[in-house]
């Protein structure tokens, strides 16, 4: 780990030694930032729904391939223990199971779009991979301050052919170490849908990580706040993890 963050610390001292990185290094930077090969973590989610109703869940959650692969087990409320989620190939093959009807079922591909477990957050969002690479052209709309961190303004327009999840993301970069600090989210009539806020980042095992995102529905007017409660970049999957039996388990 300790060879991976020189590397990374290199990378960047040799971009900003010269002229300023374009924005497709600063968003390489971002993804390989923020895909490690393999985490644990254990975590809480909270829910505030438009009319101010709160609901709670604790979860486990494994992913691998740099996110390529990850599985979601609810722990709490006692209502939902053990209800799991399955996402492969950076959530374009998602498996839920329900431990009251003891199946396993495929949900279908436009489901990544939907929210999951009815928060502010679809799976795509929590899906991995090189999107912001492949699916959006790029852009430096300017260098400001942020939480007195100077960040880059970034701009990704959806690339149409690729199916972009959305048309177009803004998001703030900080340049002390690529780091995102916030995503805001455009449809197709470029009204900023939702809005994602990083904060308490933490370098946890090489790895700065946000131990809370809150992600805030803009026109619902709900939010959905992540906290991570502990997480390891060390796990390795056992053979056969990420798979639709395991989910029972």
């Amino acid at each position: 780990m300790k060879v991976k963050l020189f590397i990374m610390v290199i990378a960047s001292i040799s971009l900003l030694s010269g002229q300023t990185p374009t924005a497709e290094q600063i968003v390489d930077r971002v993804t390989t930032i923020m895909s490690p090969e393999s985490s644990y973590s254990k975590g809480s989610q909270t829910i505030i729904t438009s009319s101010g109703k709160e609901r709670v869940f604790q979860f486990e959650s494994w992913a691998a391939e740099k996110g390529k692969s990850s599985l979601t087990r609810y722990s709490k409320p006692a209502a939902i223990r053990g209800q799991a989620f399955l996402m492969l190939n950076n959530a374009d093959d998602i498996w839920s199971y329900f431990p009251r009807t003891k199946r396993v079922r495929k949900l279908a591909s436009h489901a990544k779009k939907q929210k999951m477990q009815g928060s502010d957050f679809t799976y795509e969002d929590m899906g991995g991979g090189d999107v912001f690479q492949k699916k959006f052209v790029s852009s430096i709309l300017l260098e400001e301050t942020r939480n007195e961190e100077l960040v880059w303004k970034i701009e990704m327009i959806g690339i149409p052919d690729q199916e972009p999840p959305y048309p177009k993301i803004i998001m703030w970069v900080r340049q002390s170490d690529y780091y995102p600090l916030a995503l805001d989210y455009y449809n197709d009539k470029d009204f900023n849908t939702k809005s994602l806020v990083m904060s308490d980042i933490q370098i946890i095992e090489d790895y700065p990580t946000a131990m809370t995102m809150v992600m805030t529905d803009n026109k619902e007017r709900s939010s959905t706040t992540m906290r991570t409660l502990e997480i390891t970049y060390a796990w390795q999957p056992p053979k056969g993890f990420f798979s639709e039996r395991n989910l029972k388990k």
